[in-house]
């Protein structure tokens, strides 16, 4: 017998330490598998909190498979952290029904997104990691920003609509942080309805009423009553 085939080869011999290891070799779902490891660790971890030796474990690979499919940690994060849905096609939802629930129905419907099971931990690993990691941060901005906070600009169709829908942005943003990574009581398990009816007032003021607060080009903001399309007819 052979030199070679007696060690059974360079790859019998990874595989043999792959086994020793508890690790599994690459298949045709590891990529899959790690990023749902990575998307689970993140979620509870953070960036700063997560190794890829974690997400390896995890997936029960060798940590060389997770750098060969995704290259550094950071790599990684964008990978496992990308949104699995538009954002913005919510919006056509929102925008159906009575102008005096508006902020309501966005309430719920962005509960009703982080409540589902699929999409929580994405949302969960860009909270947790945005007050410690600059691109977990773009990303979170980007996120807001490109999906529901420009499609309720375009909603409102007024100067100051950039300004309300930041507003909106801060109390979704303050929401996610109470209700899903600090947890506080008893807004973490709070009905989603109930959420809505309590904060959605809110945010239908930041969108249609009288801010009281001077505006982005140095204006008063539109108060409730004035012509313009954020208080005449239905938002379209």
């Amino acid at each position: 017998m052979s030199p070679i085939s007696s060690r059974g080869g360079e790859g019998g011999e990874a595989s043999s330490q792959a086994v020793r290891r508890g690790r599994r070799p690459g298949s045709g779902d590891t990529r899959g598998r790690i990023l749902a490891s990575a998307r689970a660790i993140f979620a509870e971890r953070g960036f700063d909190g997560t190794t890829i030796r974690d997400v390896a474990a995890s997936a029960e690979v060798d940590p060389a498979l997770v750098h060969h499919y995704f290259g550094t940690k950071q790599q990684l994060f964008v990978a496992a952290m990308e949104f699995p849905i538009e954002v913005r096609t919510v919006m056509a939802a929102i925008a159906t029904g009575p102008r005096e629930q508006l902020g309501d129905r966005i309430v719920a419907r962005f509960v009703g997104l982080w409540d589902r099971p699929e999409i929580r931990p994405t949302l969960l690993g860009l909270a947790r990691s945005a007050t410690t990691d600059p691109v977990a941060a773009a990303m979170f901005r980007g996120m807001l920003v490109d999906g529901p906070l420009h499609a309720i600009a375009g909603l409102l169709r007024t100067p100051d609509a950039p300004m309300r829908a930041t507003l909106v942005g801060s109390q979704l943003v303050g929401i996610a942080m109470v209700r899903y990574v600090a947890r506080l009581e008893p807004i973490a398990s709070m009905a989603a309805d109930e959420l809505a009816a309590l904060v959605g007032p809110t945010l239908t003021r930041y969108l249609l009423g009288d801010l009281g607060a001077v505006g982005p080009e140095g204006g008063q903001g539109v108060a409730a009553g004035t012509a313009g399309p954020a208080s005449a007819g239905p938002v379209r």
